[in-house]
Order: structure tokens, then sequence, then C-alpha cells
């Protein structure tokens, strides 16, 4: 069992999607103790924007060269590949995923490698997988006081399901900036659907496909 952990906030270990995204790991090693975590901190491992080769072969049927970022995106496609377990940490920055993490979808986004396209449009490549999704916001975006948009769920729902990842779960810390009642409020809430979540068995599909 092989759980890919990407965190993305630039505040490392000391952010709170990335305390939430711990607590996630710590309820699936629960469950399966044998699992392995990979770790990949955006912070400190900086990715660099897509470069003109990639970019290219993105349009024709010919393949990026193995140098640049295409090199860098053949190592994080593997490591995808390799996952049976997906966990994000991500804050919300205006409205909708960090550059650090638009930055790793679009070295694993990959045409002929993770998706292709068809008369139908695009089709995924990967094997379907359980993907949680660990969120941290200064305001409220859902439920009652919300007082902002949000277009990070719906992205990554659609550009996950893009590249064939359907099981996706989301668990959220909102209102960080509010002072440190709602902190504590927030992690709170966020706790509690953890544990229902884990207590009613849904990490099951991760166990049958180990």
């Amino acid at each position: 069992m092989n759980i890919l952990h990407i965190s993305c906030s630039p505040r490392g270990r000391a952010s709170e999607s990335h305390r939430l995204s711990q607590e996630v790991i710590a309820h699936l090693l629960k469950n399966m103790p044998a699992a392995t975590v990979v770790e990949r901190l955006l912070c400190e491992d900086v990715l660099l924007r897509i470069d003109e080769d990639y970019a290219l072969s993105q349009q024709s049927s010919a393949d990026a060269s193995k140098s640049g970022t295409a090199a860098r995106s053949e190592v994080l496609i593997k490591e995808l590949e390799q996952s049976d377990c997906l966990v994000i940490a991500t804050p919300m920055h205006n409205y909708t995923v960090p550059a650090a993490l638009k930055l790793w979808i679009d070295h694993v986004a990959r045409v002929r490698h993770t998706f292709n396209v068809g008369p139908n449009g695009k089709v995924g490549l990967l094997r379907d997988r359980p993907v949680f999704v660990a969120v941290a916001s200064g305001g409220r975006f859902s439920g009652e006081g919300s007082r902002q948009p949000d277009f990070l769920t719906p992205y990554l729902k659609a550009i996950l399901n893009m590249i064939g990842l359907r099981d996706v779960t989301f668990f959220c810390v909102e209102g960080v900036a509010s002072g440190p009642a709602a902190v504590t409020g927030a992690r709170t809430q966020a706790r509690l659907a953890l544990q229902d979540h884990f207590a009613a068995g849904r990490w099951g599909r991760m166990r049958s496909t180990a």
C-alpha cells in the first residue's frame, strides 16, 4: 500500500492544510498500518513552470524531450501511478488552488500519459483510487456564514476526473483568519468529519485495490 502525500502550502508543515492532511493520513494508517507514505512538499521541492518543449508536445503527436519539465513530469506521473491513495494538502488562494498545486497538476495532467482525447472529449488513463483533499482557507466558502466563492473544489474534481481519479473526498478547515477561537472550532469540525468518514468504512475501496 502506497499513500502519496502532496503538500502545497508555502507555510509547509506549519500550515493548517498540512496539519489536517496528517490527520487524514493517521486515519489511513490506523486502518492499514503497513502502508508506506511518500511525501512531496512543494514548498521545499519547488516545481518550475512548464517549458516550451513540454507545451509544444501537448499540441502534437510527438512526445516531449526527456529533459526540462518533461523529465520532471515523468517522475511525478510515475509517483502518482504507483500510489494506491492520494492525499493533497492545500490552502485556498484567491478562491482557488495555489500556484504550487497548479504547477503539480500541469506536470501530471499530460496527454497520452494520464489522459487521452477521443471523439467524446478527454478520457482519463489512470486507475481510480481514493483521493483525500485537506483544504484550509482564511474565509468561509461553504455552509452558513460563507462569504466567498469556491473555485477550488469544483476545479479539483474536474481536473482529477479528467485523468481518471473520481473518488475524491474533501475535508476543510475554514475561517482560520478569524482568530484562535475560529481555528479551534474549524479544527473540531474537520476532526468530526474525519471520524465520521472513516468510522463508516469509506476507505474500503483503497483496501480492496491494494
